[in-house]
């Protein structure tokens, strides 16, 4: 991986996130009081402004909401392309931003995708999505 492949900072609102995905995990927020699940992480809830999150294991299965193919990179991300950026709606409701793999021609919205976890480095892990073949 390259030096300068930019790194999540780990605090206390990200870090079971973070630790979950080294262990091929997905995990995001809910919200006790009003039961929504969240993402991005952060420290009180966006529908209810809650403090009282607790996190919950993602099943790793959305829909592609959107998608973009990246023909023209720069910096770390050049030698990759084309890839393909997604954002993708859980079926837990939250909508994630990250990378679909796989062949870009059989790409589209609306169909379903399943979590892959990609190990970048000893200590970075990333959740990159898979189109649902099962």
């Amino acid at each position: 991986m390259d030096e300068n492949f930019p790194r999540p900072v780990l605090d206390s609102d990200s870090r079971p996130f973070w630790e979950g995905l080294q262990r091929h995990e997905l995990w995001i927020q809910y919200c006790s009081l009003c039961h929504q699940h969240i993402f991005y992480p952060r420290s009180i809830c966006p529908y209810c402004f809650s403090d009282d999150l607790v996190w919950k294991q993602s099943h790793g299965r959305g829909t592609i909401y959107s998608y973009t193919v990246v023909h023209t990179a720069f910096g770390p991300f050049a030698e990759e392309t084309p890839y393909v950026v997604a954002l993708v709606a859980l079926d837990e409701g939250v909508r994630m931003m990250t990378r679909i793999v796989g062949v870009p021609d059989d790409i589209e919205i609306g169909r379903k995708v399943v979590v892959t976890f990609a190990d970048l480095a000893e200590d970075l892990t990333l959740p990159y999505f898979r189109l649902d073949v099962g």
